[in-house]
């Protein structure tokens, strides 16, 4: 039980109320904890992961919520915006020590074509879209963008729902045909009518995303570059930090800082970003979609950042200063869906951090997490083949695999005393980019190892 005594007399926030009670909910409950701060959630789900951390009101209990809670942040975007916005109210009126992110925020990235305007709006590149109303507007789509395309709700969906690949013209009416109630509002993926955002097809060599944090004075810190590999549209792997992507970095900073300056932002958001190439063969970044809370790209950083995504989520969220957003030491995160492995085998792996959200098995559900992060970086690869073969869902990642540091890459680097620029690399996992980027890859993940070890 709580003490009369157990806070700072200075300290005018005590308990952060969190709107959603998954995993996310529940890691920042966990990272909360050790700053002094109790968690409260508004999830329907009387046994969700967060319940460990804290007390779970059902959204029937919104004014009971409210009363437990001296600030409020969420877990996941499509929390109702008018909550949201009743939330921000009361901090206007002083009742409550604030709502963060804004709900500007959760506007904008509920809605895939407003999310795509205010990317071009701010300077961002994007793909090519164009808003989709009508199946004649489909097939005008199909002849402006060029085959194929991807066609996709602009409101719901998550995790590869929501979209279909058109291929060629015969794709048309059946596209339509299975996408268009949500345009009147029908479809169980929307709650209200929408258009469909068309998006035209572009080759990218990878996708990465960043994660920044912005404080309530506007101070931003941003992690490293990820890659990050999905199968069914559900993210798989990711590797932190992205291989030979210091040249790409400032470019995503400025953008995903742009985006957080213009919404007045709070907190950690993350920006998921395709790497494609210029006429020139240049490397340049396309942005995909932001995602206004912590991120499942992100789970590496409780141990392989400096300060972990969650916690400086919460910092920005209570107003204490933001902490060192560094990666410690090369790693990549796995998600477990859908079946738990046997976890002596997994902690059989040197190096493996395992993290479960105590759910229930299901086919495709995220239900734990593991970070590979073995002290020397020569062992991530072999720990990452030894882990996937004791998932008993590999989620594709036994097949070929883009390859991480060898020892024998590691050497060369060490035998290199060169500082060349940095290369305009293509895919990591060819030979050709093993050959461009390598000096410039492994130079990044040996410092950072080295960093770690002292």
């Amino acid at each position: 039980m709580t003490t009369a005594n157990a806070y700072p007399v200075t300290q005018t926030i005590r308990t952060i109320g969190i709107l959603g009670g998954g995993q996310l909910g529940m890691m920042l409950a966990e990272a909360a904890m050790p700053l002094g701060y109790q968690c409260v959630f508004l999830e329907d789900n009387a046994e969700c992961p967060a319940s460990l951390y804290g007390k779970v009101f059902p959204s029937e209990q919104l004014d009971e919520f409210i009363a437990a809670a001296d600030v409020f942040t969420l877990e996941f975007e499509n929390t109702p915006t008018a909550t949201v916005e009743q939330l921000a109210n009361l901090s206007k009126s002083g009742n409550k020590q604030g709502m963060f992110p804004p709900p500007i925020a959760l506007d904008i990235a509920q809605d895939r074509l407003k999310e795509k305007q205010l990317f071009n709006e701010l300077d961002i590149a994007t793909v090519p879209f164009m808003a989709v109303n009508s199946e004649a507007e489909l097939t005008q789509a199909c002849d402006e963008l060029g085959l194929p395309i991807v066609l996709k709700t602009s409101r719901g969906g998550y995790d590869g729902k929501g979209q279909f690949v058109i291929k060629e013209e015969n794709d048309i009416k059946a596209a339509w045909q299975d996408l268009k109630d949500a345009v009147s509002g029908k479809g169980s993926l929307t709650s209200a009518p929408a258009p469909l955002i068309a998006e035209g097809f572009i080759n990218f060599s990878r996708e990465v995303s960043i994660i920044a944090v912005r404080a309530q004075n506007g101070q931003v810190r941003c992690y490293d570059l990820v890659e990050n590999h999905h199968h069914h549209g559900i993210l798989a792997k990711t590797r932190a930090p992205a291989v030979g992507t210091s040249h790409l970095f400032q470019q995503a900073t400025n953008a995903i800082t742009t985006v957080m300056n213009h919404l007045g932002y709070v907190g950690v958001m993350a920006l998921e970003l395709f790497v494609s190439k210029d006429a020139r063969g240049n490397d340049y970044l396309l942005a995909n979609e932001i995602a206004p809370r912590v991120h499942n790209s992100g789970h590496w950083s409780i141990e392989g950042a400096i300060t972990s995504q969650f916690e400086n989520h919460i910092r920005a969220v209570v107003n204490l200063p933001l902490g060192d957003t560094d990666n410690v030491h090369p790693a990549i995160m796995l998600n477990v869906l859908g079946q738990y492995p046997d976890i002596n085998a997994v902690l059989s792996i040197d190096g493996a951090h395992y993290h479960s959200y105590h759910k229930a098995e299901r086919e495709d559900r995220k239900i734990a997490h593991i970070t590979l992060m073995p002290n020397d970086v020569a062992d991530l690869e072999p720990a990452l083949a030894k882990l996937v073969a004791i998932l008993p869902n590999k989620v594709g990642l036994d097949k070929k695999l883009a390859p991480t540091i060898t020892e024998n890459q590691a050497k060369t680097l060490e035998e290199t005393n060169s500082t060349e620029p940095n290369s305009n690399s293509a895919l990591e996992d060819t030979e050709s980019s093993v050959k461009d980027s390598s000096k410039d890859a492994l130079r990044e993940a040996l410092l950072k190892t080295d960093k770690a070890q002292k």
